[in-house]
């Protein structure tokens, strides 16, 4: 992928991935700037019904404007029909990467948790369940900001049942007792993994 072009984006190079895709570091052509684009694994958007629902998804999480969430550009569609989300792109680290580099202060975990229940409580008032709170979807800014990363994915993964096994999705660490259930979950499972 580096090198390549998809749409007005010049993707760069590989930030990092996991099992919810694979996301690169791109030059926005049109505006000059720096974006991240995430490429979702075929398998999330193959069909069609999980397609719209991650459509959806992505057009609701787009509407959330805080400092605390990562902002959302557009989701598109290469040639070859991969979908990805182009999103802003922020200087820093994951929330997990800066623990496994040692303990934090005090302070420091009270503001980060605060800043996530603030872009958390923005997204509940407006109806929307993260589902998947882990230190890998916080990413820390150079500025000291926490941004919530990834909304909407979780349930798209859920909801299409993707794993061999037909097991309820998430990170075991950061599952609420109904989402290991299987059960709906609200705005709980997300105060639980926070």
């Amino acid at each position: 992928m580096i090198g390549r072009t998809v749409g007005h984006y010049r993707i760069l190079e590989r930030l990092g991935g996991g099992g919810m895709g694979v996301v690169y570091k791109a030059e926005d052509t049109k505006l000059g700037r720096m974006v991240a684009l995430k490429f979702l694994p075929p398998e999330l958007t193959r069909d069609a019904d999980a397609k719209s629902r991650f459509l959806r998804e992505a057009r609701a999480a787009s509407l959330l404007d805080h400092s605390n969430i990562c902002t959302i550009y557009e989701i598109g569609e290469t040639e070859d029909e991969q979908t990805f989300i182009a999103m802003a792109r922020y200087d820093g680290e994951t929330l997990k990467a800066r623990i496994e580099r040692g303990p934090l202060e005090i302070d420091d975990a009270l503001k980060i948790a605060e800043q996530v229940a603030r872009g958390l409580g923005v997204a509940h008032e407006a109806g929307i369940v993260h589902r998947d709170i882990k230190p890998s979807n916080v990413m820390l800014t150079t500025k000291g900001v926490a941004k919530i990363l990834d909304f909407g994915l979780a349930k798209l993964a859920g909801a299409t049942h993707i794993t061999q096994s037909k097991a309820t999705l998430g990170t075991l660490a950061y599952m609420a007792p109904e989402q290991l259930r299987g059960d709906a979950v609200g705005a709980q499972a997300d105060l639980w993994a926070l």
